[in-house]
């Protein structure tokens, strides 16, 4: 069975900055080769930091000049908001991005699994922890927070699972259709692509039933899914964190972007998978369910 189709393929190479897109990619077993590979870590109050944090960083863009190897992390270039650019290897790298983001970062690439200091949460903002969290995923008081059993248990301890600079899991998939039912609920927010950050963008979304479901892909999770050459396993839907809520290019900041998805999704949107078989994936690939 059908259950969509690719539209868009989006890699970032620079945790929490604005990505790339692609025709189509080769997966891996860790995802799309070169996502997520880099990240700025926090010379202030320690650990390696996204936009929930330090949300300047959703106006710096990533690419990469030659595609990137499967493992490790290949050389980019960041596209900084006055115009130039600056190569991840660049001697001055660290001071433009701070600059950029007004605040001392520095630039990291992966490290392995076992340099666990260095994916260690930093200082939080707030001693009171659920003070914290309402801070890092937009909840209003009163508002409920995500159940974050779902997730692996070491993200309690590390900003992300160690030797990836992922929040949870490789890949992310979101469906047209869940935009546009938001836009019809919430029509004086923008519901836009780039403030959710998928990796595939799915048109043409149905749930496993084949009905019009309004948020089709959250009947997915627990199911494998062929998308060209891969085969993927949905995992969890994704619940969303304060960046939605960011402005950026040309998107304006708008806390009531989180205001409607807990009222409508209990703050989700999207679903998180990783990749059971790796093959090549292309835009215009049909999902096919598997049984």
């Amino acid at each position: 069975m059908i259950v969509g189709r690719i539209e868009e393929i989006r890699r970032y190479p620079v945790k929490s900055m604005a990505g790339e897109r692609l025709d189509g990619v080769e997966l891996a077993s860790r995802g799309l080769p070169g996502d997520r590979v880099w990240a700025v870590r926090d010379e202030v109050r320690g650990g390696i930091r996204g936009a929930k944090k330090i949300p300047a960083l959703m106006e710096l863009r990533a690419r990469y000049a030659k595609a990137p190897g499967a493992e490790g992390s290949s050389p980019a270039e960041i596209l900084l908001p006055d115009g130039t650019t600056v190569g991840t290897g660049a001697a001055d790298v660290h001071e433009r991005v701070s600059e950029a983001v007004g605040q001392p970062v520095t630039l990291w690439p992966l490290l392995p699994s076992d340099a666990l200091d260095h994916y260690r949460r930093g200082a939080p903002a707030h001693e009171d922890m659920e003070t914290e969290l309402r801070a890092i995923f937009g909840r209003a008081p009163g508002e409920p927070l995500p159940d974050l059993s779902v997730f692996p248990p070491e993200l309690l301890e590390y900003e992300s699972p160690p030797g990836t600079y992922f929040d949870a899991f490789p890949l992310l998939l979101l469906s047209k259709r869940s935009l546009e039912t938001m836009s019809e609920r919430a029509s004086a927010s923008i519901f836009d692509e780039r403030r959710f950050r998928p990796n595939f963008l799915v048109a043409e979304a149905a749930s496993c039933g084949g009905t019009g479901s309004p948020f089709p892909e959250r009947d997915w999770i627990g199911r494998r899914i062929a998308i060209g050459e891969a085969i993927l396993k949905m995992t969890v839907r994704c619940p969303r964190c304060v960046m939605v809520t960011h402005g950026f290019e040309d998107l304006p900041r708008d806390p009531a972007v989180m205001r409607a998805l807990v009222r409508e999704t209990g703050g989700e949107l999207g679903i998180y998978a990783s990749v059971e078989k790796p093959g090549r994936v292309g835009v215009g690939d049909p999902l096919r369910l598997l049984e």
